[in-house]
């Protein structure tokens, strides 16, 4: 099932998330076309029978994570210049491909993806990237961009807390969003 609300624009920055429950899940993506946008130019919502969504494995989360956000990403039309994930790119610095390189390979190499981790991935490369007033650092990794200019994006993005307001809203979106 797919949810969309209006969109004025043409979107072409992405934030992806999942949210898990026992009857099943819900990816959310909210398209938006300025790094500086408070409000998303459109949302989309994907959801999940529990029989459809792999079991959790640690250290492969792309299993569980990767169908439902090409689920969700198949609903956007236009075309995409960067997908921003909640968690890594990468999981350690020989290139092990976590969650957002999966997903960059997926789409192709088409674009960049931008992961934004709350912790670090031990033997990750990550850019520590502090906004608001938190003590916290968010850990920015990239494939298809520099990283420094991925974590440029992260900071510049709007709100005033150590998450951007979109990173904030793609999640409320999961959680919120019925499953059938």
């Amino acid at each position: 099932m797919v949810q969309a609300s209006g969109m004025s624009g043409s979107a072409c920055l992405a934030c992806v998330d999942v949210d898990y429950r026992v009857r099943g899940a819900v990816a959310g993506c909210v398209l938006f076309a300025a790094w500086t946008d408070a409000v998303a130019a459109r949302e989309l919502v994907a959801t999940a029978r529990a029989d459809e969504v792999a079991a959790y494995v640690p250290g492969q989360l792309y299993l569980r994570e990767l169908p439902l956000l090409e689920r969700v990403l198949a609903q956007v039309t236009e075309p995409l210049d960067v997908v921003i994930v909640d968690g890594n790119v990468w999981l350690d610095g020989a290139g092990a491909p976590g969650l957002g390189a999966r997903l960059w390979e997926a789409r192709g190499r088409q674009g960049a993806v931008i992961g934004v981790a709350k912790r670090s991935y031990v033997g990750a490369p990550s850019i520590a990237v502090r906004r608001g007033d938190s003590a916290n650092p968010l850990h920015v990794t990239a494939a298809g961009m520099e990283p420094s200019l991925a974590a440029a994006h992260v900071r510049a993005m709007d709100g005033p807390f150590r998450l951007p307001t979109l990173l904030t809203r793609v999640d409320r979106l999961c959680r919120d969003a019925p499953l059938p």
